[in-house]
C-alpha cells in the first residue's frame, strides 16, 4: 500500500544500532536512505510545574518537527486530548446518543463541574520566533504557519499551555477508583500525524491514538512526596530517590522535586504519579529493568498479587521477546493508574486491584501492545484490529505458557465469538474508522476477537511455521514504523511464497464469511460446497468403512501454492465453482471439514457428514 504511492527517497530502518548512553537502549536509528517509505520525526523538550492541590499545571515546549514528506506543509495539527472531558464534547455527546455506551464514561462528562473538567489551554505559540494564528477547535488546535515548511526542513515551535487534570473518566485523569492521584496520558499538546494518507488530526471522541516518532526529554516538578513512574529513563536519579537512587540521595531543598525523563525514538510519553506508591524493581536476565508502581494503602492480598506477579511480568517479557522479537529498550514500568489498562511508550497503566489472575491478564494484554501499537506503531483509530487482535492473540499465547491453562480452549471460545458477529447483522468491516461503528460490542468483538481470529487463521492458511515466521520477519522489518495492513500480509507472502490478497481483502476489508459444507458421499466419492463468500482452503479427514483414517489437503487455487503439510494434496479449487469432488481409494465412512478447527466458519454443523 505505502510502497506503491510514492516514487521519491525517505528514511526506513537500518539495522544499525546506536551505543547505550545515559540509560539509552541499543534501539534501531533512522538512516539508511531507501526508496518509497517515508516518516516525520518530532523531539520535544517540555518543562511541567504541576499544582497537586487543583490539580492545573503549566507547561513549557519546545518542539522540533522534522518533514521527512515529500510535501509542503502549511498548517499542522496538535492534539489537545484533555479538552475531551468537557460537557458538550464529542466525546460526552456520542456517549450519551449511541446505543450500548461504555458504562466507564456514560453521562459522567455531562455533569462535571468547572473543576473537574480536562482541559488544554494554549496561551501562545511561536514557529521560529514567529507568532502563529491557531484556532482550538473540540480536542485538535488548527495552526496556520507562519512559514511553509518545505520538505527536508524542520522548524521549531515554542508554546506555552495551562492545563487540568479532569476527574478519571477515561484511560487518564485523577484519583481514579482505586484512589490513583494522577494518571497522566494523552495529557500535553500533541502533534499530530502526518503520513502518506495525509494529516490525522482526529478528534477524540472514544477511541485510540496516532503519533510521530520522535525524542522526548522532559522536566516535571511537583510536590517532593509524589512517587512518579513514567515513559523513558529518569536522569537524575539521586535527587530523586524513591526507589530509583543508585548511590547516595541528595535532594534539593524545598517543597518539590522536578523529575528529568529523557525517552529515545517513542511515539508518546506518559506518566503517573502518587504520594503512597511502592516502587519495586526486578531485573529480566538478558533484558531490560522492570519497574512495578502500586499503592501501599491496597489491602494485604492486592499487594501479595502485586509480589507475585512481577516474576510472571518477567517471563512475559522473555516471551514476547522471544516470539517476536527483542523488547529495544532498557527499561519497562507496571503502573497502577488509569481503568482498566492502556498501553503507552515503555509502560502502561492498569488497574490494580482484583484478584491476580485478572492482574496477571491485564499485564499480559498491555505489554504485549508494546510490540503491537508501540513498536509496530499502527494507527490504532484506522487498523485497531492489527493492534488489539494481535495483542490478544499473543497475550493469551504467553499466559497459557505460562500459567499452564489451554491455548486451543481460549482460542476456540474465541472464534464462538466471531461467529456470534458475523451472524449478528451487526457487523462492520475492519475498516470502518473505530469511532463510527454503529455499536461498540461490534467495534470490540470486530478489534479483540476478529482481529485475534485473522491470527490464528493464518497459521491454518499458511501454515503454523510460516505464521511463526511472518510474525518474527513483520517485526524485524517494520519495528519504529507505522505499518498498515498490507504490510503484514506481504510479509506473509514473501514468508510462505503464497498469494494471499484475497485472504487480507475478504476477512479484514469486507462482511464477507466463510461457509463450506460436506454436500455427499458416495461410496468412494466426496462432494463439498462452497455456500460463503470467502474463499479458503480445505482440510478434509476422511473415516473410511473399515475404521481407517486419511487427511486430505484441497489447495485455493488462487493461492498460486499449497502450505506445508503432511496431508494428500489434491487438485486446487477455483473458488468460483460452487462444488468440488475428490475420489478416494475405498469406500467413505464420514468426512470433516476442517479438523483442526481454526478455519473461522460460520456454520459448523454442515462441516461433517
Amino acid at each position: 500500500m505505502k510502497y506503491s504511492l510514492f516514487l521519491f527517497l525517505g528514511f526506513v530502518l537500518s539495522g544499525i544500532s546506536c551505543k547505550s548512553q545515559n540509560g539509552i537502549a541499543n534501539v534501531k536509528t533512522i538512516s539508511t536512505i531507501k526508496p518509497a517509505y517515508w516518516q516525520q520525526h518530532v523531539d520535544y523538550k517540555m518543562e511541567i510545574d504541576m499544582d497537586v492541590k487543583n490539580y492545573q499545571y503549566k507547561g513549557k515546549q519546545q518542539l522540533v518537527y522534522t518533514n521527512n514528506s515529500p510535501d509542503i506543509l502549511y498548517k499542522v495539527y496538535y492534539h489537545l486530548y484533555f479538552n475531551a472531558f468537557q460537557p458538550g464534547s464529542e466525546m460526552d455527546v456520542h456517549s450519551r446518543t449511541v446505543p450500548d455506551p461504555d458504562s466507564r464514561i456514560g453521562d459522567r462528562i455531562s455533569v462535571l463541574k468547572s473543576e473537574e473538567i480536562g482541559y488544554i489551554n494554549v496561551k501562545s505559540l511561536k514557529q521560529n520566533g514567529t507568532d502563529l494564528k491557531y484556532e482550538t477547535v473540540g480536542t485538535i488546535l488548527e495552526v496556520e504557519l507562519a512559514n511553509p515548511i518545505q520538505s527536508g526542513e524542520s522548524a521549531t515551535f515554542n508554546m506555552l499551555f495551562d492545563a487540568q487534570v479532569p476527574v478519571q473518566i477515561r484511560r487518564s485523569g485523577r484519583n481514579n477508583n482505586e484512589g490513583v492521584a494522577l494518571s497522566m496520558a494523552q495529557w500535553y499538546p500533541k502533534l499530530a500525524e502526518y503520513d502518506f494518507e495525509g494529516w490525522h488530526a482526529d478528534p477524540y471522541i472514544e477511541r485510540e491514538f496516532h503519533g510521530v516518532w520522535g525524542n522526548f526529554d522532559v522536566k516535571l516538578t511537583i510536590d517532593k512526596d509524589f512517587v512518579v513512574g513514567a515513559t523513558g529513563y529518569l536522569q537524575n536519579p539521586n535527587e530523586i530517590g524513591h526507589g530509583y537512587e543508585n548511590g547516595q540521595v541528595n535532594r534539593p531543598k524545598g517543597n518539590t522535586l522536578t523529575w528529568h525523563f529523557v525517552a529515545p525514538n517513542v511515539h508518546d510519553f506518559t506518566w503517573a504519579a502518587d504520594p503512597n506508591y511502592i516502587h519495586d524493581t526486578i531485573k529480566v536476565p538478558n533484558g531490560p529493568s522492570m519497574h512495578f508502581f502500586y499503592k501501599s494503602t491496597m489491602p494485604k492480598e492486592n499487594l501479595e498479587n502485586w509480589k507475585n506477579l512481577q516474576p510472571k511480568a518477567v517471563e512475559l517479557m522473555q516471551f514476547y521477546s522471544n516470539n517476536i522479537g527483542k523488547y529495544p529498550y532498557d527499561q519497562y514500568s507496571v503502573i497502577q493508574g488509569g481503568d482498566g489498562g492502556m498501553e503507552y511508550a515503555m509502560c502502561t497503566l492498569i488497574l490494580g486491584e482484583g484478584k491476580f489472575d485478572g492482574l496477571f491478564g491485564v499485564t499480559a494484554h498491555e505489554m504485549a501492545h508494546t510490540w503491537f501499537q508501540f513498536l509496530l506503531a499502527t494507527n490504532e483509530l484506522k487498523h485497531y484490529w492489527m493492534d488489539e487482535g494481535f495483542t490478544e492473540y499473543f497475550g493469551e499465547l504467553a499466559g497459557s505458557h505460562i500459567l499452564n491453562y489451554s491455548f486451543k480452549d481460549k482460542t476456540k471460545s474465541v472464534y464462538d465469538v466471531y461467529r456470534y458477529l458475523a451472524k449478528s447483522g451487526q457487523e462492520q468491516p475492519q475498516t470502518t474508522h473505530a469511532d463510527r461503528f454503529n455499536f461498540r460490542q461490534a467495534y470490540s468483538i470486530s478489534a479483540y476477537y476478529k482481529g485475534y481470529v485473522f491470527l490464528a487463521q493464518l497459521a491454518y492458511v499458511i501454515g503454523k511455521e510460516n505464521q511463526e515466521k511472518t510474525i518474527k520477519k513483520y517485526f524485524e522489518d517494520f519495528a519504529f514504523t507505522h505499518p498498515v495492513p498490507n504490510d503484514i500480509i506481504r510479509t506473509a507472502e514473501k514468508v510462505s511464497g503464497l498469494e494471499l490478497d484475497w485472504y487480507l481483502m475478504d476477512f479484514a476489508q469486507t462482511t464477507n464469511t466463510i461457509d463450506y459444507g460436506v454436500k455427499a458421499i458416495e461410496g468412494s466419492t466426496v462432494t463439498l460446497e462452497r455456500i460463503g463468500l470467502m474463499p479458503m482452503p480445505i482440510d478434509v479427514t476422511v473415516t473410511y468403512t473399515d475404521g481407517s483414517t486419511e487427511d486430505f489437503y484441497i489447495p485455493l487455487q488462487m493461492m498460486r501454492g499449497e502450505k506445508p503439510t503432511s496431508a494428500h494434496i489434491i487438485k486446487d479449487w477455483a473458488w468460483a465453482y460452487p462444488t468440488y469432488s475428490f475420489k478416494t481409494n475405498k469406500p467413505v465412512q464420514s468426512v470433516i471439514i476442517d479438523p483442526g478447527g481454526l478455519m473461522a466458519d460460520i456454520n459448523l454443523v454442515n462441516n461433517k457428514m
